[in-house]
């Protein structure tokens, strides 16, 4: 019984020894003498001790948060950016033999890309066009980390920081074309005003007595307030004929 147990002792502990697990969420890279031999997936494993070996990789999605990056506009200008890029491993012996660290790689690639994209487009481009430009970059990362068995789910930029001397500028450039507009509603609304005057102007002078009847309205409006004075000129043939007017009621 003792020699039994002494020799199943040591199986046993092998055995646990050799037993592995994979989460639902990685896989494992196996390798068998040095030579990769297949993909394992979740559950218990058996890894042979001294023969063979393993990696884990993790396969959910991660977010690489790129820090400010100090970059030139194609205009000229300095800008700092960060983004954040979502990825995942897509072929998991790729990312263990193609490359030393996919999780630095992705990062430094990342940076390079990003600042490469910006050098090429114009800050109103940039500011105007986010989508367009992360849309870029998750194109370009995308195909040269395709190699290391990693896909690019999303590129989001975050923020964008100008220097304090172009915020400036920007502000006295949207002042500026807020005074236009307004500039130019008024010139309209002047225009329109200057258009309906001259066809009640021309009503007017068409109708005989119209100009006298809308005199008299105007004087009518203004002498609702007891506080004015209204002084206002008679054509002088209407004065004569006022004065006809009474005369001839004196004599009669």
């Amino acid at each position: 019984m003792e020699v039994i147990f002494s020799l199943l002792f040591p199986i046993i502990i092998i055995l646990l020894i050799s037993i592995k697990q994979i989460n639902q969420y990685e896989r494992g890279v196996k390798f068998r003498l040095g030579q990769y031999v297949g993909i394992m997936g979740p559950g218990w494993r058996l890894i042979l001790p001294v023969i063979e070996s393993y990696n884990k990789v993790d396969i959910r999605v991660k977010a690489v948060d790129v820090p400010d990056q100090e970059a030139m506009t194609a205009d000229n200008i300095s800008v700092k950016i960060n983004a954040v890029i979502y990825y995942k491993v897509s072929a998991a012996e790729k990312a263990v033999i193609e490359v030393e660290n996919f999780y630095y790689a992705m990062s430094q690639l990342a940076q390079t890309t990003m600042r490469n994209i910006v050098g090429e487009v114009t800050l109103d481009e940039l500011l105007s066009q986010r989508e367009k430009v992360a849309n870029k970059i998750q194109t370009i990362v995308d195909a040269a980390s395709d190699p290391w068995g990693i896909k690019v789910v999303e590129v989001s930029l975050k923020d964008i920081v100008l220097p304090e001397e172009m915020k400036r500028t920007m502000a006295k450039q949207a002042e500026a074309e807020r005074e236009k507009r307004a500039v130019i509603i008024k010139a309209e609304g002047e225009a329109i005003s200057a258009e309906n005057m001259a066809k009640a102007a021309k009503i007017l002078a068409e109708a005989p007595g119209a100009l006298h009847l809308r005199t008299l309205q105007s004087i009518n409006d203004i002498s609702s307030d007891q506080s004015n004075t209204v002084i206002f000129a008679v054509p002088l043939e209407v004065l004569r004929a006022v004065e006809g007017i009474g005369k001839y009621l004196n004599k009669g």
